[in-house]
């Protein structure tokens, strides 16, 4: 069992593949992007998700891409500030811990830059798989030992294997849009959100203060097809008009901005994360949703534990990878839930249930 597939190219997938190969096993990564994908929000690295990233000896390039952030303020719905803070940050916590956050697509660039040797079909995606054998959309038809679905709350390999999504999915009634655009609001290492009203958000800057990732979400459980994104803008727009404060003027770089993404506020939960030769990874398996803050955490755990696992004995990997990571992903999904009730803030147990896992050493 040497020879594995992995779907998706974001963060689990990445990670998977540079554990992968310090095992020895011959890697495989398909891609329905035609490169890697750019965009997405700030993401926190904390606990045992950092410590898989010091093993991988990027922990000091890891910290290189820090936002670096300074504070936060908040804002009523009209523009009046409420508080402001230099000790926290909405999107990451105590800015005295050790936790690292940094933007999406750095950490994506940085997973995809570690491993050698790792053989990459972009513009691609599965269409089948029966038992070792995997068609795809454009390469030829090919067998592998294991198959590894790491692409995303959305996952194609777990709706050709599992079957759909509406059997694992659940909407926790909230939708965010996220989009890079100039710092138009020249903030200095400093995040501005917004709360009160049908809609809300923030935006922070970004990139030693070149430019900002913008946030806007509102609360609905609106269906939509989440590969159209022109769809997806419109639909923010219209839930934005009339909005006031800074959202007229981030609608405008909204339309501009080449990496928008847009999703649902949703979880995954399912009974078992494998069938046959097939396993998922993150999000398609786990996702706790960005209430958790720890969807990234998750992914570079799970990718070092499953890694482990199959180096470690092929043949009951699966098991051992539920065994020793469903405790830890359980704790954060209901944590999840836990922040929804309390409209964003961590619990007094966030940090407990953060460090809950003790990594194994393969």
């Amino acid at each position: 069992m040497k020879n594995v597939l992995i779907s998706g190219a974001s963060i689990g997938g990445p990670a998977l593949a540079y554990w992968l190969r310090h095992h020895g096993f011959r890697v495989t990564v398909v891609e329905r992007a035609r490169g890697p994908r750019p965009g997405g929000q700030a993401v926190d690295v904390r606990g045992p998700a950092l410590e898989v990233v010091e093993r991988m000896g990027l922990g000091e390039r890891l910290r290189s891409f820090s936002t670096d952030m300074r504070g936060m303020s908040m804002v009523d719905a009209d523009g009046n500030e409420l508080f402001r803070s230099t000790t926290h940050t909405l999107s990451g916590g105590d800015l005295a811990s050790p936790d690292v956050e940094l933007l999406r697509d750095d950490l994506a660039r940085m997973l995809f830059d570690a491993a050698d040797g790792v053989e990459y079909l972009f513009d691609d995606t599965i269409t089948s798989i029966d038992g070792t054998r995997v068609t795809f959309e454009n390469a030829a038809p090919r067998d592998f030992d294991v198959v590894v679905g790491a692409d995303g709350l959305h996952s194609n390999v777990r709706r050709l294997v599992f079957g759909p999504e509406s059997r694992f999915i659940t909407h926790l009634g909230m939708n965010l849009a996220v989009f890079t655009a100039p710092n138009f609001l020249g903030l200095d290492h400093w995040q501005t959100f917004q709360q009160g009203g049908a809609v809300g958000g923030g935006v922070m800057s970004a990139r030693a203060n070149a430019e900002c990732r913008v946030y806007m979400g509102f609360n609905d459980e609106v269906s939509f097809d989440h590969r159209d994104v022109d769809a997806q803008r419109r639909l923010v727009a219209e839930k934005f008009d009339g909005a006031g404060w800074v959202w007229p003027t981030a609608l405008k770089h909204m339309w501009e901005a080449p990496d928008f993404h847009f999703d649902s506020m949703s979880q995954i939960r399912m009974d078992s994360w494998s069938r046959g030769n097939v396993v998922l990874l993150g999000d398609a398996g786990y996702c706790g949703s960005p209430m958790s803050g720890q969807g990234t955490g998750m992914a570079l755990v799970g990718a070092y534990v499953l890694a482990g696992e199959l180096a470690k004995d092929p043949s009951a990997a699966f098991q051992r990878y539920e065994e020793v990571l469903r405790p830890y992903v359980t704790a954060n999904q209901d944590m999840a839930l836990r922040n929804m009730e309390t409209g964003g803030a961590p619990g007094d147990d966030f940090a407990e249930i953060v460090n809950s896992l003790t990594l194994p050493v393969y």
